[in-house]
């Protein structure tokens, strides 16, 4: 249980392209469906129907397999001599891991190649400044010009690129923040309905109808089955609460990340630009110096994005493939496995039997009690029953607990309390009828009771075999397929894109700082020098 908890954290964390996942959409599911794997004993006659339900369906594709987001993922991987990896979306093969990053392998070269043959060109400007002086004598008027509008145009570039990044990430911190929301939302309805469906499990143990109750068996599994819902529950909660601050420090890191680099790239570039058309020429080797390695940090953090980047991608293609192919053998299934859900069958099983049980009861109370007309020496059975005939509650299954459906003479759970008010008698001091009636006050009061609790189980018997089918998990991964990774796959791209500006821009102004502080060193020089040669004033001509 551990290790698919710890893989499922894992996948909702990349889904999320944050270093934080859990949580979400599934896991969250899973958690509560495989509490107690295997633990049925006992239930061989009960979920016979239950196992050729679910035979059916998986004959049809025993031996079909789909492999996930197939042809976004066909990638060069290194790991298996650059051939074309085919193994599909899969983050527990490391071929799929290796291909993936191989993507980004351009931008990590080109921050190797910047740092190296930028750093060897500092040194041997340095060099060549301290072993080789020279006069700065003599300038191009058109090198001085290009370089000057060069440096403009790559100063702006830089700006626009950091309000891409600025922008990109603030988008995409409210896009996972929304998809966030949206499957803890998931995990809380998932939470809340188990718990209903516990409360109204110990509340039919509770269930007495004209001292008629649930046999001493069935209030026994009752109590098994409570205690591993209320523990998947408890589970899924805990989780799901520290799952979902893990993933928020997470999306809160990586926005202050993204804000400081764009903002000391932005700052990094103006002053560039102030000092290079200033001539503070010590200014400008120190920011050159300081550009030099941020430039390449950022080249990095450029080839980091574009791999989460691909994975988020390939992750919503394969959602959207799993949500059309739910049954076919896929990676998903050692995250996300939808069969042998223990706990989801056993609660459902145990929900239908609780509700047959509390129908019979009542059924039994109506036979047995308030539609005979029992003599006045019947007591404690008599209370003056009189009257039309109550219609029996209808058992919406069968023996087997299979679907069963109702008679024209029996009323439905949803329908029975107002029914029968119609039968109900005032009474005496006594307790007798004194009116006609088939049900005193109290009785029905408790048949109200029982009713509710059946009816509570009924309905919430789809919402389990949603869990169990993982019909309830399709339904997720289609909404943050359609709802959520558009945003998310957008914005993503936005962050990269806005890296790769910021990194080009600020990359190729440290060059025009460097030529165009040159230039313009040996302009002022020149014109200083051609001022002293006509006896003009040198300061004045520079």
């Amino acid at each position: 249980m551990s290790c698919s908890r710890s893989r499922f954290i894992l996948f909702v964390t990349i889904f999320l392209f944050v270093n934080a996942s859990a949580c979400e959409s599934s896991h969250l599911l899973h958690t509560v469906i495989r509490k107690s794997e295997g633990k049925q004993g006992g239930f061989d006659d009960i979920v016979r129907w239950e196992t050729t339900r679910r035979s059916l369906a998986e004959e049809a594709v025993d031996n079909s397999s789909l492999i996930l987001a197939e042809g976004r993922t066909r990638r060069r991987d290194p790991l298996d001599g650059f051939t074309r990896y085919n193994g599909g979306w899969n983050i527990s093969n490391s071929h799929y891991w290796a291909s993936v990053a191989f993507t980004a392998v351009p931008l990590f070269v080109i921050a190797g190649i910047w740092f190296v043959v930028f750093g060897l060109s500092l040194s041997l400007i340095c060099l060549c400044y301290c072993c080789c002086p020279r006069e700065p004598y003599g300038y191009s008027r058109t090198a001085y010009a290009l370089s000057l509008i060069l440096l403009i145009l790559f100063t702006i570039a830089a700006i626009v690129g950091c309000i891409v990044l600025y922008t990109g990430q603030g988008k995409l911190h409210d896009s996972t923040k929304d998809t966030l929301n949206y499957v803890v939302h998931q995990a809380d309805v998932t939470v809340e309905n188990l718990r209903n469906v516990s409360d109204y499990l110990a509340a039919a143990k509770r269930i007495g109808v004209d001292a008629v109750f649930l046999p001493e068996e069935v209030q026994n599994k009752i109590d098994q089955i409570q205690t591993k819902i209320n523990s998947s529950a408890t589970t899924l909660s805990k989780t799901t609460q520290d799952n979902s601050m893990q993933i928020q420090d997470g999306l809160d890191s990586m926005r202050l990340a993204l804000i400081i680099v764009a903002a000391v790239m932005l700052f990094l570039a103006f002053l560039g630009f102030l000092f290079s058309v200033f001539g503070l020429r010590v200014l400008v080797y120190i920011l050159v110096i300081v550009g030099w390695i941020l430039v390449a940090g950022t080249f990095i953090l450029c080839g980091v994005f574009l791999l989460l980047h691909n994975v988020v991608a390939d992750t919503c293609v394969a959602m959207d493939e799993w949500v059309q192919n739910p049954t076919a053998h896929t990676a998903l299934d050692d995250i996300l496995p939808c069969v042998d859900n223990a706990t989801a069958q056993e609660t459902l099983l145990r929900t239908r039997d609780v509700t047959y049980q509390v129908v019979n009861v009542v059924d039994t109370v109506i036979n047995k009690v308030t539609n005979l007309d029992i003599p006045p020496n019947g007591s404690p059975l008599y209370f003056n029953q009189s009257g039309p005939l109550m219609p029996l509650l209808c058992n919406p299954f069968n023996a087997d607990l299979s679907d069963r459906q109702c008679n024209a003479s029996e009323v439905h759970l949803n329908k029975a309390t107002q029914v029968w008010k119609n039968y109900v008698c005032e009474v005496s001091a006594s307790g007798i009828c004194a009116t006609p009636g088939r049900l005193t006050p109290s009785i029905y009061g408790q048949m109200e009771a029982a009713v509710n609790v059946s009816y509570g189980l009924y309905r919430y018997g789809p919402f389990l075999v949603d869990l169990q089918d993982c019909t309830f998990v399709r339904q997720t991964f289609t909404d943050i397929s359609k709802t959520y990774c558009p945003s998310l796959r957008r914005h993503s791209q936005w962050i990269y894109i806005g890296l790769v500006m910021v990194s080009s821009a600020v990359m190729l102004s440290l060059i025009f700082w460097v030529i165009y502080a040159r230039e313009r060193r040996h302009r002022v020089y020149t014109k200083q020098f051609n001022a002293r040669a006509a006896g003009e004033d040198p300061n004045k001509a520079a």
